[in-house]
């Protein structure tokens, strides 16, 4: 039994790009990369009089909708898919200034939007600047003896924006106790104990944590007194 194709989309004017050869049934020029059916003939785009327009393939949403806002004919272009047995958008033909004009257009939000990113980028920053000092200056509020460079580089290391470090969590943003406790206590397992040693060395990481504990405790107790190096 032969396989019959199910009707074309009614979306205006259609072109088709066939799976099979097939020739103009007016002009007898083939095999047609695109063609239109007129009475369930084939026709060329050229005697279908869409010769002079220029194909825009599917992609750019953007682009297409104004190709074809400014384009005053144009024609969706569909093939058939044989695995799914739907015809399905290629694209559209539309007029070569049509497309020239969508183009600007498009090109000219491409630049807002790059300025808009700009200055996104920019109000980031200096909201990610803000929320350092802040997170630096409760660490200090916790621990005024933690030295000033030291607090400031606990918070830039835990506020980064995208890390996904206790600094972006919600407690973080909120400047709970816990989180900033938290942010400090990993600064001084790195830094401040043979901790990544430890871990180097195969020592599981609950048994690195217990053989470490009594340094840290110590060093956050000495910070929370205002101890030595408060100045730095």
């Amino acid at each position: 039994m032969a396989f019959l194709a199910p009707p074309l989309p009614r979306t205006g004017l259609l072109v088709v790009q066939p799976v099979r050869r097939k020739q103009c049934a007016g002009c007898r020029r083939g095999p047609l990369p695109m063609l239109v059916l007129e009475d369930g003939a084939p026709r060329c785009l050229d005697c279908a009089d869409l010769g002079h327009l220029v194909f825009l393939p599917r992609g750019d949403t953007a682009l297409t909708r104004r190709s074809r806002e400014e384009s005053a004919l144009s024609a969706v272009v569909v093939r058939f898919n044989r695995r799914k047995a739907r015809y399905e958008r290629q694209g559209v033909l539309v007029e070569e200034a049509a497309l020239a004009r969508a183009e600007e257009r498009c090109l000219a939000d491409a630049e807002a939007r790059r300025r808009r990113r700009v200055r996104d980028a920019r109000r980031r920053a200096a909201e990610d600047v803000a929320f350092t000092d802040a997170f630096a200056a409760e660490i200090r509020r916790l621990f005024p003896g933690c030295p000033a460079g030291r607090a400031r580089a606990i918070a830039a290391h835990a506020s980064v924006r995208g890390s996904g470090r206790v600094g972006r969590s919600a407690a973080g943003r909120a400047l709970s106790e816990g989180a900033v406790v938290s942010a400090v206590v990993a600064s001084v397992r790195h830094l401040d104990t043979p901790y990544d040693q430890l871990l180097m060395g195969g020592v599981p990481r609950h048994k690195a944590r217990r053989r470490i504990a009594a340094d840290v405790e110590s060093a956050l107790e000495a910070w929370r007194g205002g101890g030595p190096g408060s100045a730095g």
